[in-house]
């Protein structure tokens, strides 16, 4: 899990808080609150962000539209002394609070249990159908030349109809709909094939890789991946198809005027 840690920036150097926090495995992102505003240092692909306010308890009421503004979206879990909870409250828009305290079991589950929650309202929100037009009816998403039709359950890849297994429509539907986004494995397992769903990541790369096989050669990298992330999904790679017959001329001289092997290795690859 990634997790961005936030804390006073006198404190960038200190022990992290809950000190059991350090010893889970999870990879830790740290920064001071004043950093958030700057986009630069702050990665908006986080899993989970972990705000101390023990320090400083003004940052618990703010550590929402703070991020909210640096763009990202993950789930907060504020870390307070005991003194703090006093005042926690709701208004502060985060999913869970932690004590200094807290041990590495408790501290586990309320970082799993926070990530499934906003999960799960993120597949439901996915899977609810996004945007609808006037008259009701399911929303046909365009990009580039490739046209899905969720209502009539059909893909078309300038003009080419793509046969595709329901799962790998699904998929394909979800990468169009979230263009240049960077999902985690488990982000797309969850939102394509449900909470309900007990099998491993691995099904996810299966799936991308036969949807790269259906979309050709020339639209395979169109789903991008992201190493040590997920994937990722280019609405430039398929317009770029549109304007393939824009190359310019050297291009294809150097084609032609290529030795015969690199037809050959361009075989192998295919």
């Amino acid at each position: 899990m990634r997790i961005l840690h936030i804390c006073p920036t006198a404190r960038l150097d200190h022990p992290i808080a809950p000190e059991s926090l350090q010893y889970l495995g999870h990879r830790l992102d740290r920064c001071g609150a004043e950093q958030l505003q700057t986009a630069a240092t702050v990665s908006p692909d986080a899993d989970l962000v972990i705000a101390d306010a023990c320090l400083d308890l003004s940052l618990a009421p703010r550590i929402s539209e703070m991020l909210t503004a640096a763009g990202v979206t993950a789930p907060v879990i504020v870390v307070l002394g005991e003194g703090g909870l006093a005042t926690a409250s709701a208004q502060w828009n985060v999913a869970d609070f932690l004590l200094t305290t807290a041990g590495p079991a408790e501290v586990e589950a309320r970082l799993r249990v926070a990530r499934d929650r906003h999960l799960a309202a993120f597949s439901d929100a996915v899977r609810s159908g996004g945007p609808w037009n006037a008259e009701g009816e399911p929303m046909i998403v365009v990009t580039g030349t490739l046209r899905i039709d969720e209502g009539a359950f059909t893909a078309e890849l300038g003009g080419r109809g793509l046969d595709l297994t329901y799962r790998e429509f699904a998929l394909l539907k979800f990468f169009a709909m979230h263009p240049e986004r960077v999902f985690t494995r488990d982000e797309i397992l969850l939102a394509v094939w449900g909470d309900d769903y007990f099998g491993g990541t691995r099904t996810v790369d299966v799936h991308v890789r036969r949807l790269r096989a259906k979309l050709g050669k020339d639209l395979e990298n169109a789903i991008h991946t992201v190493r040590n992330v997920g994937y990722r999904f280019s609405a430039d790679s398929v317009t770029a198809e549109a304007d393939g017959e824009s190359e310019p001329p050297q291009a294809e001289t150097r084609a032609q005027a290529g030795p015969r092997t690199a037809t050959s290795t361009e075989d192998v690859k295919a």
